[in-house]
């Protein structure tokens, strides 16, 4: 406990050494750019791309990304098209996250014991598959509703592997200085793609139909592939004790994340908006087609939009390497996002509505991204696998917003049920920046 004191002080008091990085010959790093000036904050938005193997990591989410956001309004659209029901829109949107809470734990296990390239191409292999079997099913005619929930728990398994190997791989591709830029440059990709993808997917649904866009995610998916095949991953430290078996190594991960307060602190936090604010996502089917009077290229754009200030954030926190007062930002971000939500749900007029998403993507992103990279310094290595799938276990509960958010859009309409889940972000946010000092004062 006395060293993770230690490594407490030193993420709100001074910067944190970089971690062992290979030689600029294995690791295709640029020579590092001169030395910079103490506390001042330095435009480099794009620094962490001058080592190869974090350039591989960050194309290869843009083509994930691109699969992923795809797939989530054709799915929507799909799923709402064959039934007409809001609640079922929640649940199977929710079902997708179910994995997260029984297989998350085991991808966190998997990423701190086995070659994490390895596991990185065969989950993105397996969501290939899977996205083609179902495009053949809609293609065909074939397609029932079970179809649809069996694809969606499938690939939330895979992504509940994939997930935690992504995010324990950033710290060991850049040193500590720039990892906000990193994963801040992470999100920027996956957010470029939000942008992009779901109103390419809402035009290809009127094109071509839903089984195309299903075919083009397998394509995207084998691109990811290809990206990290191509990686070469720095040894593991070897100091780290070997284990013996994998219900151990999940103990103790679970131990690790009990006994430490502040990181404890930090994960729960994240609950917060996933559970309260990202369903909101869910009833964007609602909002475009009874709301606003659109179609699927309309739906396109409002999912859309909140990646438009999502991309704003991201490359604005990757820009300020020197940041400080992370902790503030955490929670102001948080109560923002929403009240964003709040006027999002009393708008009828697309301008509008575009509009106030843009700042529930930005708000949205400033959390995650700063709430990440907290949680990144504090973590050791031979840990981290294990604490990011703890931390994203706040992803497995969030069925139970979104079936809330269903049930509410049912019995009162989905403006009502986003402005609810609005408010209680809000009051959460305010009560954990009252209630959580230490968490403030991180830097």
């Amino acid at each position: 406990m006395q060293s993770r004191s230690r490594a407490r002080e030193g993420a709100t008091t001074a910067p944190l050494p970089p971690p062992h990085l290979p030689p600029a010959g294995r690791d295709g790093a640029d020579p590092l750019p001169a030395a910079r000036g103490a506390g001042a904050l330095r435009l480099q938005t794009f620094s962490s791309l001058r080592y190869r193997n974090y350039r591989y990591l960050f194309f290869s989410q843009l083509f994930s990304s691109a699969g992923q956001w795809i797939q989530q309004v054709t799915l929507s659209w799909l799923v709402y098209d064959l039934t007409e029901s809001a609640l079922l829109l929640g649940a199977i949107n929710g079902v997708r996250a179910v994995p997260f809470l029984i297989a998350g734990p085991l991808g966190g296990v998997a990423a701190d014991r086995v070659d994490r390239r390895y596991l990185m191409m065969s989950t993105q292999v397996f969501l290939a598959v899977t996205a083609l079997v179902l495009g053949l099913l809609v293609a065909t005619d074939r397609v029932e509703v079970w179809h649809l929930f069996a694809f969606t728990l499938c690939t939330g398994i895979a992504w509940s592997f994939n997930q935690p190997v992504r995010q324990a791989l950033v710290p060991s591709l850049v040193p500590k200085q720039d990892l906000m830029n990193a994963i801040a440059l992470n999100s920027a990709a996956f957010n470029i793609t939000r942008v992009i993808g779901p109103t390419v997917g809402g035009l290809l649904i009127g094109a071509f139909g839903v089984a195309g866009n299903f075919f083009v995610q397998a394509v995207a998916y084998l691109g990811v592939v290809a990206m990290v095949f191509f990686m070469e991953l720095p040894p593991r430290s070897e100091t780290q004790p070997r284990r013996s078996s994998v219900g151990r190594d999940l103990m103790a991960g679970l131990r690790y994340v009990r006994e430490d307060t502040l990181i404890l602190s930090i994960i729960g936090l994240a609950l917060i908006p996933m559970i309260f604010a990202m369903p909101y996502v869910t009833l964007m089917p609602v909002f475009a087609k009874d709301v606003l009077g659109l179609g699927p290229g309309g739906l396109g754009l409002l999912i859309s939009a909140p990646g438009f200030g999502a991309l704003a954030a991201t490359l604005t926190l990757a820009s300020l390497s020197g940041f400080r007062r992370k902790g503030i930002l955490t929670l102001t971000a948080a109560a923002c996002l929403g009240g964003f939500l709040i006027l999002f749900a009393t708008s009828s007029w697309l301008p509008v509505s575009m509009l106030v998403l843009v700042g529930v993507g930005a708000c949205q992103m400033a959390f995650m991204a700063t709430n990440n990279t907290l949680l990144q310094l504090l973590v050791p290595d031979e840990y981290r696998g294990r604490v990011m799938s703890i931390y994203m276990l706040d992803m497995g509960l969030t069925p139970l917003g979104a079936l809330f958010a269903g049930a509410l859009a049912s019995g009162m309409g989905a403006p009502t049920a986003v402005a609810v889940m609005g408010a209680l972000v809000v009051a959460l946010a305010l009560v954990a920046m009252v209630r959580l000092p230490a968490l403030r004062r991180l830097e």
